[in-house]
């Protein structure tokens, strides 16, 4: 993580919220040869002024931490308490930005020094299997923030089940030595324990109950179970942050911050304190520090929230906008193709129409027939293609049977010269009517190209028959008759044909034959393939 000097805040928070946990929870810290005075302000040091590196050093943080726990424990300081859970979160940051060689050594070195904490008479076999527990979940939660970039969202529950899991883990392995030692069943102090780590994984939906509920935990323990005392101020700490973090309005924070200093107070405050100004400022900055926090990480939330939707907003707008020149440019080359297309069209079906009356029999006149009928199917396919283009959401239609435009075809090449051989199954007309339309499509193209590159006189066999589901397409010409006038094209017509059977998911092929003529065959499947 690099190092910015707007980040030097935000450290030296987390560095005076490690010591000042310290004092909080080992006010009375002692060691058995030492008078307290030498050594409660050193140790708070000790253990909490490391967090401040935490987030540039994670791995170091951890190894200081595991060594002043261990350094803690055997000179039985109250501190221990606050190495151990700064370790965890120190293992937990770890997880969160460095790499795996340095998430194994801060697991490994923290699960020897828990173990080395945990193991008392009576405890020593099992403090490797709570120590393994303890380190792990802290490095499970930083993967798992990592892997989420560290923003769940507020609808996804493994931030909750984390939550609760850790509130368990804490509460049960800080508490459970003392279970025997108040005056009530230990099934119910446990039964406590674990409602009270699980409350946190509601805390986001009901900040304010967890609170409540934390709260009236803290005064049951000071009564009750003084043993757990720490554990539920602890928990009192977490709801608040999250509470902060979750409910936006100052006023109810300022009330919750208030109430908290007044239970932090009934907590560390016993009989023989003494009351001072300066251990109400460390308390009072203690409880600031949840509240900052959550503050923080909801001002976080919600800019991050507020980016996605301008993002989202964003996308929007640029596909509108998109979507708006696509839509101009529509009607553009509508425009175009009504202006100057249609246009010519319909000045040669006009003067193709006049002429006819001019010479009304013989081969000419039908030649002027077949112009003029040709430019009026143009033209009404030009006004399909012109609405098409104003209006794409609309399903074009058919204006005729593909059955009767196969037809047509035929007989219109064959006017026009060709000898034409139609063979058109009738088992066709099952087949669907995207396919039909295609293979007469196809028909269409495939005599036009016959009548621009073979000429007039040439063969030509037109063969349209189910094949299973889907129709077969087969088009094949004889050798061109000798000195023919070719007509000019524009050499997109195969490849137009091409493009109209890959989008059906089908199969084309053309090539010349070995009596010198040509072959045109495509496949079209029922439905629509994966092309």
């Amino acid at each position: 993580m690099s190092w910015h000097w707007r980040g030097v805040p935000f450290d030296l928070l987390l560095a005076a919220a490690g010591v000042g946990l310290d004092l909080l929870m080992s006010g009375q810290a002692r060691t058995a040869d030492l008078p307290p005075h030498l050594t409660v302000l050193p140790l708070a040091l000790l253990v909490g002024a490391p967090m401040g590196f935490v987030r540039r050093w994670p791995l170091p943080t951890a190894l200081w931490l595991s060594a002043a726990l261990v350094l803690t424990d055997q000179i039985e300081a109250f501190s221990s308490n606050t190495a151990q859970m700064l370790l965890l979160v120190a293992v937990g940051v770890t997880a969160y930005s460095a790499g795996r060689r340095a998430l194994a050594v801060a697991v490994g070195v923290a699960g020897i020094a828990t173990g080395i904490n945990l193991a008392e008479p009576g405890v020593a076999l099992n403090a490797g299997l709570y120590a393994a527990g303890l380190t792990l979940f802290p490095a499970i939660v930083g993967g798992y923030l990592r892997g989420s970039a560290g923003r769940p969202e507020h609808r996804d529950i493994t931030p909750d089940v984390l939550l609760a899991a850790g509130g368990v883990a804490h509460t049960v392995l800080s508490t459970w030595t003392s279970w025997h030692s108040g005056g009530q069943p230990a099934w119910t102090i446990g039964l406590l324990a674990v409602a009270a780590g699980l409350a946190l994984g509601v805390s986001r939906r009901l900040p304010g109950l967890v609170f409540l509920f934390q709260a009236v935990l803290l005064v049951a323990a000071d009564a009750y179970l003084t043993e757990a005392i720490n554990t539920c101020l602890v928990l009192t700490l977490i709801a608040l942050g999250v509470f902060a973090m979750r409910v936006a309005s100052w006023i109810w924070t300022s009330l919750a911050y208030l109430a908290t200093c007044v239970l932090a107070a009934v907590a560390v405050v016993g009989p023989g304190t003494e009351v001072t100004a300066f251990r109400a400022a460390v308390l009072c900055a203690l409880v600031v520090t949840p509240v900052a926090i959550g503050r923080y990480l909801g001002v976080k939330q919600a800019a991050t929230a507020a980016e996605r939707l301008r993002a989202s907003e964003s996308t929007r707008l640029t596909v509108a906008q998109v979507r708006a020149d696509q839509l101009a440019e529509r009607e553009r080359i509508a425009r175009d193709v009504h202006d100057i297309v249609a246009h010519h069209v319909g000045a040669m079906v006009l003067r193709a129409s006049a002429a006819r009356y001019t010479a009304p029999d013989g081969p000419v006149a039908d030649a002027l027939t077949d112009i003029r009928e040709t430019g009026h199917q143009v033209l009404q396919d030009l006004r399909g293609l012109i609405d098409l283009l104003r209006d794409p959401d609309r399903q074009p239609g058919l204006l005729a049977d593909p059955a009767d435009v196969v037809r047509e075809s035929a007989e219109r090449m064959a006017a026009a010269g060709l000898v034409v051989d139609l063979t058109l199954d009738p088992d066709t007309a099952h087949a669907s009517l995207i396919a039909r339309t295609s293979a007469a499509r196809i028909v269409q193209e495939g005599l036009t190209n016959v009548l621009k590159h073979a000429g007039p006189g040439t063969k030509v066999r037109v063969c349209v028959c189910s094949d299973g589901d889907g129709l077969a397409v087969e088009i094949r010409n004889g050798r061109p008759p000798t000195g023919i006038e070719r007509l000019p094209s524009s050499g997109r017509g195969l490849a137009g044909m091409r493009e109209r059977v890959k989008a059906l998911g089908g199969t084309l092929t053309a090539g010349p034959v070995e009596d010198g003529g040509w072959l045109l065959a495509a496949s079209l499947p029922a439905t629509r393939g994966a092309a």
